[in-house]
């Protein structure tokens, strides 16, 4: 590339937290800089992915939970499409300045103005990336943003609804907030102390390493400068091994249900009535009209002849999330669909009608929802992932006025508050809940927050999918689960938040935990020193090895049929009682047998730590998941880790 057009190409620089930029490269001048010296990596800067009230009140953290004095201080960085700052979740009645460790701004824009509540934003896109319904500042012209930054951090709104629905108190997990849409390098330069991120690699993309991924690279800088990064594990469930945001040193977070759903009925001109599943705000007053099969619409728009389209629709999916559509509408399971479709064919005068939708009590929930990414991890198999699960379906929160509550762009309706789902939703749940925990533990680490989030999780039951007649809704109209995939669906379980700011025990990590897994899974000092930005090493001496990174989770790959023997080293860090003592309690099925040395743990001081092995072995049959648990107990706090050994072929 000549000289000359070098500054011309470059689009942004980062050099605060860690050094590189964003710059416009042929595929014959990428290779060319990825062959330099110094180079980590190149890799596109194409678009994320967005994964994507009542739920508070589900996972037990009401409104009037204990509450440290420094919470107010906490400040939420979010990385999205924007915010709506009119909104009523993000007033700032009660609040004082910005905390005196904050330094951002809030760029100076004619559409948008911070406050005392919403400290600081910023706004970036590469060039031609804008589209015609974007604004050009942090304001959300979509809703993603609006939602996720209120579900973490947004005021106390009583009686939010979207049209009726939901109606409830909308409210976050922490108070204070910096809504930001913003890259990592100025997150962590302004002094956010957790980020949210419900963003990920496009749906079909393959997995891409750690240092290939602008969010791994980021969220290591951020955990480096001691900041959590929790983030979303993907909307590209049921599947396996679909799971995205995956390195060691982030929470991620998968999408279970509330005990809330919605249903809505279809009725026919025989007088029968089906169940389905929708946010249906329309009210047709029960008036009947003509119905014809989807795959008989003409269609001439955009060209298509006759109907191309109709005939060809997509699937409705699974039963257990409700969505909304810019015109009357539901979708109902395999067999009512066929009962429905016998009626059409039946009758030259076939008539029905959609009605206004309704709420309904999910007692199933919470279980993971069909959409959730599921592990297990594409990078290193033997760590667990998603970490966590927290409420990501039909979740109420603030949004933009300017989007549209299907994100359709012909929808015209247009409300403060819209209930969506996704794993975009319940990232912004476990944000708040990291919040809390840091409120009381100001100088707890981002892998001993994540620790306190996972430990005290509760434990989810495989049994709720199998007991759902139909996974997928096929025949069963509401309250259905996902199918058994443990914990590569829910992770430790579903977070609870009154728990974990009181976990009992830590299993801790930092920065140089993360180098010496790094070495041992194969990158080179030249590697680590650009991304560190220290005097970093790989040698034999610091090289770690997989099973002894200080996870507070097991994970085990392994061949089916054959014998397996694998040691698990940890640290815990004693953080309840200065004179507790701890017993080991192993839950494991026949086909696995573990054992931990030693059993006993006796802490005599606060901060102590203390170490033990885990020895996991058997044998496993093939496409195998084997769920199993250690529990450390002092009587006072179950200190729980999930273990699960696999086998995927």
């Amino acid at each position: 590339m000549a000289c000359s057009t070098v500054s011309e190409s470059v689009l942004y620089t980062y050099k605060r937290s860690f050094h590189g930029f964003v710059m416009k490269l042929t595929k014959e001048e990428k290779q060319k800089v990825s062959d330099m010296l110094g180079v980590v990596s190149v890799f596109p800067n194409g678009k994320k992915q967005l994964h994507t009230t009542r739920s508070w009140d589900f996972l037990g953290f009401s409104e009037h939970v204990n509450r440290s004095n420094i919470e107010s201080d906490i400040i939420i960085g979010v990385l999205d499409t924007g915010i709506w700052p009119e909104s009523d979740s993000f007033i700032d009645e009660g609040f004082g300045p910005p905390p005196s460790k904050w330094k951002g701004s809030c760029q100076n824009f004619e559409n948008f103005t911070c406050n005392n509540k919403i400290i600081g934003a910023r706004y970036y896109h590469a060039n031609g990336s804008l589209g015609e319904e974007d604004f050009e500042s942090p304001r959300d012209s979509d809703g993603h943003g609006t939602h996720t930054s209120s579900t973490a951090a947004g005021g106390l709104v009583s009686m939010a609804s979207l049209m009726g629905f939901g109606l409830d108190s909308s409210r976050r997990g922490s108070i204070s907030t910096c809504c930001c849409v913003q890259t990592f390098d100025d997150a962590i330069a302004d002094g956010v102390d957790i980020l949210s991120v419900s963003l990920g690699a496009l749906s079909g993309s393959l997995p891409s390493d750690y240092f290939d991924d602008s969010i791994a690279i980021g969220a290591f800088h951020a955990m480096k400068n001691g900041i959590l990064t929790s983030a979303s594990a993907g909307n590209d469930g049921p599947d396996l091994a679909t799971i995205g945001n995956y390195s060691p040193w982030i929470v991620t977070v998968g999408a279970n249900t509330i005990d809330r759903t919605f249903s809505t009925k279809v009725q026919l001109g025989n007088k029968m009535v089906y169940e389905g599943v929708s946010i249906n705000t329309f009210d047709l007053k029960n008036s009947m009209y003509p119905m014809i099969y989807a795959g008989n619409a003409p269609n001439i728009t955009g060209g298509f002849n006759r109907s191309l389209s109709s005939q060809h629709c997509r699937p409705a999916g699974a039963k257990d999330v409700a969505y909304s559509f810019p015109l009357p509408a539901t979708y109902v399971g395999e067999n009512d669909g066929a009962s429905i479709f016998i009626y059409l064919n039946s009758t030259s005068n076939a008539t029905a009608t959609i009605l206004k939708s309704t709420e309904v009590n999910d007692t199933l929930a919470p279980f993971v929802a069909s959409l959730s990414s599921r592990g297990p991890n594409p990078i290193t198999s033997d760590i667990l992932k998603p970490d966590i699960a927290a409420p990501g379906i039909e979740i109420l929160a603030a949004w933009s006025l300017n989007g549209p509550l299907s994100g359709v762009l012909g929808d015209k309706r247009r409300e403060a508050y819209n209930i969506i789902s996704g794993t975009s939703m319940a990232c912004p749940h476990v944000t708040g809940v990291a919040a809390y925990v840091k409120s009381f533990h100001p100088s707890w680490s981002p892998a001993a927050i994540k620790s306190a989030l996972m430990t005290t999780a509760s434990p989810m039951d495989v049994a709720a999918s199998s007991n759902a007649e139909d996974a997928y809704g096929a025949a069963t109209p509401l309250g259905v689960a996902t199918t058994p995939d443990a914990e590569f669906g829910y992770g430790a379980g579903h977070v609870n938040p009154t728990k974990a700011v009181d976990p009992g025990l830590i299993y801790d990590a930092g920065e140089i935990d993360y180098v010496k897994f790094l070495c041992g899974q194969g990158y080179n000092t030249t590697n680590l020193r650009q991304v560190t930005g220290d005097n970093t090493t790989c040698s034999e001496a610091r090289n770690g090895i997989v099973w002894d990174l200080n996870l507070p989770s097991f994970a085990l790959s392994t061949s089916p049929v054959i014998s397996f023997s694998q040691n698990f080293s940890r640290t815990v860090t004693n953080v309840g009682s200065p004179r507790s003592t701890y017993n080991a309690k192993i839950t494991a099925p026949q086909s696995v047998k573990i054992q931990v040395e030693p059993t006993v743990l006796p802490f005599t001081s606060l901060e102590q730590k203390l170490s033990f092995v885990v020895k996991v072995e058997g044998r496993i049959g093939s496409n195998t998941i084997e769920s199993a648990s250690l529990v450390w107990d002092d009587g006072v706090h179950q200190v729980r880790s999930p273990i699960v050994v696999y086998s995927l072929s």
